[in-house]
């Protein structure tokens, strides 16, 4: 406020709630502060602590789990380059080493197949003949489904030498099972109806895919067989009688 003769007189400031606050915490001139005991000080400050306020920018309990993650992948290699020879050069060469043994097993082996532990029957749905699982072969053909067709003309080739009465029908035969039987019948397909078999458990149950040239080479196998007469065991010592009788 001014006064006369133009001089500024000084107002006493009033006091602010900050100031309040610090002089009643800090009391009077002649008053000790205030102190808190320990133990109810540390869980003062740790409930002030928990509030949500001191946490938005605290890291995800995922970046927390991939920091810890890391960490460990951090010391492991650490600890490994200290105990292989050259450090953490030697480390790496050894990891390419092993890589490289990885790579040259899988080219030689090929990828790992499941084998069954017992090859399962070779027909697993309803009755059908020979000319209709040889129809259905020439529909999977026709649209390039070489699996399903070799899978039906096997089943083809079986049923049409049951139906010849050459084999016994008998549920719960496999490929292998009819191929060994008819084998003994037509002699000279023997290695045929085996590699028969082994194509149709390969596509069937191990995981490989047939081609056009397996399922001809199948088809090839059916229509032979059709023209093919079996060889009667009954005929074949007539045949030796006769001849022996003939030599005498």
């Amino acid at each position: 406020m001014t006064v006369p003769g133009g001089v500024l007189q000084a107002v006493p400031a009033l006091p602010t709630a900050a100031g309040t606050a610090v002089s009643l915490l800090a009391g009077g001139d002649d008053e000790p502060p205030v102190t808190l005991p320990r133990d109810p000080a540390r869980e003062a400050a740790r409930r002030e602590l928990s509030k949500q306020m001191y946490h938005e920018n605290d890291p995800s309990w995922l970046q927390r789990a991939l920091d810890a993650f890391w960490d460990w992948v951090g010391d492991l290699f650490g600890a490994a380059s200290t105990a292989t020879p050259g450090g953490a050069l030697g480390l790496v060469v050894v990891i390419v080493a092993a890589l490289a043994v990885v790579a040259a097993l899988w080219w030689r082996l090929g990828t790992p197949r499941r084998r069954p532990a017992a090859a399962p029957a070779l027909f697993d749905d309803r009755p059908r003949s020979a000319a209709e699982h040889r129809a259905a072969a020439e529909a999977h053909a026709a649209q390039g489904h070489w699996n399903q067709a070799v899978q039906e003309r096997m089943r083809a080739v079986v049923r049409a030498l049951e139906e010849r009465a050459l084999l016994d029908p008998r549920p719960g035969r496999t490929a292998d099972e009819a191929a060994a039987e008819a084998g003994r019948a037509l002699p000279a397909h023997t290695d045929r109806l085996r590699t028969a078999a082994r194509d149709f458990d390969d596509v069937t149950y191990g995981g490989r895919s047939a081609t056009e040239d397996t399922y001809r080479r199948l088809a090839a196998l059916d229509a032979g067989l059709e023209r093919t007469r079996p060889a009667l065991a009954g005929a074949r010592g007539t045949d030796t009688d006769t001849r022996r009788g003939a030599a005498g």
